[in-house]
């Protein structure tokens, strides 16, 4: 007995000076409220009595600190409205604090009391105020995108959808009601996108793609997050899922063939250009993709004539005579290498491949890797001895 009485005394010590410390810095952030100003002082002197986490559990904190945010919010607000200069940041801010104070305030309200009873005494007057002013976490979120300030605008989208699983507004049932999830869940991703965070950007990936404007945007913003984690199989499917959808899309389908024909599957590449010229037969980008396609499968005939169809139609396009070149020299591999070649033939190709990569060079003069091979094997077989000279310096140069 005479030990409890003891401890007793021992805890009433320790506590006592805390308790006073309490009352004291609430009765100060007390008085900055009521004098009509220094509201973020009094916001900081409860910011800074919560660090202890032998504070944490007092509601009268968070109810102040709530007071201190909210008065700063109704002044710049008033600022606002009768047009005076304020930092339209700083508003959205303080929103976005005031919904972190009384989620926190709520988790301590709601606490089971000693018979195991849930009977939070703020909950619904404070999701209501709340409610009114939640439409500006989601303005506050694009007002930083426009800024290019991704990671805050992350955080307020972030902050927006999080309410939908919120204890405290159980009774708005957002997740039902509120049509602007997706669009949020839209922004999150492409903020998380910019930051090149792919946590970020799967966060809320399934939501976003409810927003069916924006859905092949999602699914590339989803594709780019799992090419960042190296999930190669994740992004594939993604890339699949968006080629499917719209094969003329300018991303699904020109990775899945950069992919595939990379991979060593050439078929694959040419069922996914095929898709896209069965929507689109005269596309330029998606008939040279199948040039390159059909030069790496051997089909050389097919290269070159639908190269020359290509050329036909837009002679600027330089990697269109790379590939009409390369299936020439393709072709002259297999003929110098017959039993029996046909000379004038072999020139007469030979005549061909160096026009087409005579053109590529002066399309593509930065390209030498590519082009000075092929010219160099090409002056040789032609005996343009001053044209092999020119390349062979090129190649020497660059050894």
């Amino acid at each position: 007995m005479r030990r409890n009485i003891l401890l007793t005394v021992l805890l009433l010590i320790i506590i006592a000076p805390c308790l006073r410390a309490q009352r004291k810095e609430l009765s100060q952030a007390r008085s900055y409220i009521k004098s009509g100003k220094d509201f973020d002082k009094a916001e900081a002197l409860m910011s800074g009595l919560l660090k202890d986490s032998g504070n944490t559990g007092n509601p009268k904190i968070y109810l102040m600190l709530y007071q201190a945010q909210r008065k700063q919010y109704e002044a710049g607000n008033e600022k606002l409205y009768l047009k005076q200069q304020y930092d339209t940041a700083s508003l959205f801010n303080v929103t976005k604090r005031m919904f972190e104070t009384l989620g926190r305030l709520d988790s301590v309200d709601a606490a089971p009391d000693r018979h195991g009873q849930i009977k939070p005494r703020y909950r619904k007057k404070h999701a209501a105020e709340l409610n009114v002013l939640r439409p500006n976490l989601f303005y506050g979120g694009t007002f930083f995108v426009r800024k290019g300030d991704y990671a805050a605008a992350y955080d307020f989208f972030d902050k927006y959808i999080a309410c939908a699983a919120m204890p405290l507004f159980q009774e708005y049932n957002y997740t039902a009601t509120d049509k602007r999830l997706p669009a949020a869940a839209f922004w999150a991703t492409l903020c998380g996108q910019h930051l090149n965070a792919p946590e970020k950007t799967l966060a809320h990936a399934g939501l976003a793609l409810e927003d069916k404007k924006r859905e092949l945007r999602t699914l590339r913003n989803i594709a780019d997050a799992y090419a960042l984690k190296k999930d190669t199989a994740g992004y594939i499917a993604v890339l699949k899922k968006g080629a499917a959808k719209d094969p003329l899309y300018p991303y699904f389908s020109p990775k899945l063939i950069d992919y595939y024909t990379s991979a060593g599957h050439p078929d694959s590449a040419l069922a996914i250009t095929d898709a896209a010229l069965a929507r689109s037969s005269r596309n330029s980008f998606f008939l040279f993709a199948k040039t390159t396609v059909l030069l790496a499968m051997g089909r050389n005939d097919d290269c070159l004539a639908l190269s020359d169809t290509l050329i036909a139609r837009n002679d600027t396009m330089p990697e269109i005579y790379y590939n009409a070149g390369m299936a020439c020299l393709n072709k002259l591999y297999k003929m110098e290498n017959a039993a029996e070649k046909d000379k004038k033939a072999v020139k007469a190709l030979y005549v061909r491949a160096r026009d087409y990569m005579e053109r590529y060079r002066a399309l593509a003069p930065d390209q030498k890797k590519k082009w000075a091979p092929a010219l160099y094997r090409i002056y040789l077989n032609l005996n343009m001895g001053r044209q092999f000279e020119e390349i062979d310096k090129i190649l020497n140069d660059k050894k």
